[in-house]
């Protein structure tokens, strides 16, 4: 059967990937784009709340690499929702490989507050030990089982060799404070242990050059400055899709919760890997290839939560961005709790400050993954506040310091997400991303090919877990089709400049 000239295309999902997709297609020139979103706002994995007149981030915070090779920059720059030092070149020259130079403060379970300079070792053995992973890309020649188990062994047999002058206790607390950043490490990846990650694979993820940046409106400025491009019946709000069914005729059918049956051409699925993990099995007939589906499983995808907590004055320094808290008896290295129910609150040991200024007061934002922090969404918020509390008055050692108000995240128990973004499980390949992002039907099927296409952070091979992963995946599959219908030529639109650069 010919294909049609102006093809019915069907976009599940209004995240980033799936409104990117729709932006790209709609400004190339395709009239029937239609997106279905479960929920009844656009965003995804992109919350913004408020906490009394503060600005949070419920969901991606920063624009990772904040340079001319991301693109998600340069669309935050274009529409003016960054602020002047973002847009400085020195600040989009830094190469800081994802690891902000950030003004510690540190404390210690004792109540104390700990010198920068002390616990500067802790922290110089830590990043090089980060750096030295880049040694093992090839998982042929690594022997160790996972980044936990590289990070842990090796810290420890650095740390006899260097530290072998220092008293006991100063080792102790030493290989305590590389605790604390060990899980640091996990929120970072949103996996419940580094034991987790796989060492090759946590080679495949790319930086970029540039300081972490964040939107001062909030990141769903970039979502709305999108969507008012768009025609403005494109998307239906609150329509979960049941089924999609493929590769019995040329068209496919989509199922909607409410028994809509919707015929297209083309749909590309932008469903969190979490949501794909839990439904695939009801989400797609015929099932998914069995190569698709090992590399569901082999990827990881776990939760990181956000707590932001509001004080009336501050008990950190005018100058720290970022809160450390060492337990002293983690000197074994490690970066979980053993009894989640009853130590949840151990897993929290960094709070970013929010910089104050206009729009924020005295608000610290802490970080909390695995599973604690499942645990943590299952909890009433009286009690999370009452555990927050605690945990700063015992690190402080002042009895009386108590939170205004706290907010906090539950991505886990997000029925449409099921947790936070995506990292390279063990045992996860590049071939694995590359059967994330493949189309359906495989190549030398019968059917017409292109049928199901497939965006999202998940299925970028080296930017997943970030938000311009998830925008460039949308342009990927928008342009797949876009080459597909080759009479179709994307438009020359000085806002899409950026558009048409190589996926990485």
């Amino acid at each position: 059967m010919a294909l049609s000239p102006d093809p019915h295309i069907v976009i599940i999902g209004c995240g980033m990937s799936g409104t990117a997709a729709a932006h790209r297609l709609v400004h190339a020139g395709f009239h029937h784009v239609r997106i279905l979103e479960a929920t009844s706002r656009s965003g995804g994995r992109m919350k913004t709340g408020r906490l009394g007149d503060n600005v949070t981030e419920l969901g991606a915070s920063y624009i990772h690499g904040p340079s001319e090779e991301n693109p998600l920059f340069c669309l935050a720059r274009d529409h003016g929702l960054l602020d002047p030092q973002a847009l400085t070149a020195e600040n989009q020259a830094m190469d800081i490989d994802e690891r902000p130079p950030w003004v510690p403060n540190w404390f210690s379970s004792s109540g104390q507050r700990l010198s920068t300079e002390y616990m500067r070792p802790a922290l110089e053995i830590y990043n090089e030990l980060v750096d030295d992973t880049l040694q093992f890309q090839n998982p042929n020649e690594t022997p160790w089982t996972s980044v936990g188990h590289f990070m842990r062994s090796e810290t420890r047999r650095r740390a006899a060799e260097r530290w072998k002058d220092e008293d006991k206790s100063t080792r102790q607390l030493l290989l305590c404070a590389v605790s604390a950043l060990l899980k640091a490490e996990c929120f970072a990846s949103a996996a419940h242990t580094m034991d987790d990650i796989d060492m090759a694979g946590f080679c495949m993820y790319k930086g970029l050059t540039g300081l972490d940046c964040t939107i001062p409106g909030g990141f769903e400025g970039i979502i709305k400055k999108l969507m008012s491009e768009l025609p403005t019946d494109l998307v239906t709000y609150r329509r979960p899709v049941r089924r999609v069914h493929w590769n019995s005729t040329d068209t496919v059918t989509v199922e909607c919760d409410d028994g809509e049956r919707i015929t297209a051409d083309h749909v590309i699925v932008t469903v969190p890997l979490g949501y794909l993990k839990k439904h695939h099995s009801t989400l797609f007939c015929p099932p998914l290839p069995a190569h698709k589906l090992h590399s569901i499983h082999k990827l990881g995808f776990g939760t990181c939560n956000k707590i932001f907590v509001e004080f009336e004055s501050p008990w950190w320094d005018a100058d720290c961005e970022v809160i450390y808290l060492v337990w002293e008896d983690e000197e074994d290295v490690v970066d979980h709790v053993t009894d989640v129910s009853k130590s949840w609150i151990r897993r929290m040991s960094t709070f970013t400050v929010l910089k104050p200024s206009e729009r924020y007061s005295h608000v610290l934002c802490g970080w909390i993954c695995g599973h604690e922090s499942e645990h943590m969404e299952t909890l009433p918020e009286p009690e999370v506040r009452q555990s927050i509390t605690e945990l700063v008055r015992t690190f402080t050692g002042n009895p009386i310091i108590t939170p205004r108000r706290i907010q906090r995240s539950q991505w886990f128990h997000d029925p449409w997400t099921c947790g936070s973004y995506s990292y390279p499980g063990k045992g996860c390949s590049a071939q694995d991303l590359e059967n994330m992002m493949e189309p359906l039907p495989a190549k030398g099927s019968q059917s017409q090919p292109l049928q199901v296409l497939f965006a999202g952070e998940a299925t970028h091979p080296c930017y997943y877990s970030t938000v311009h992963g998830a925008l460039l995946t949308g342009w990927r599959e928008a342009d797949r089709l876009i080459s597909h219908y080759s009479s179709i030529r994307p438009c020359s639109n000085p806002d899409q400049k950026e558009m048409n650069k190589p996926d990485a």
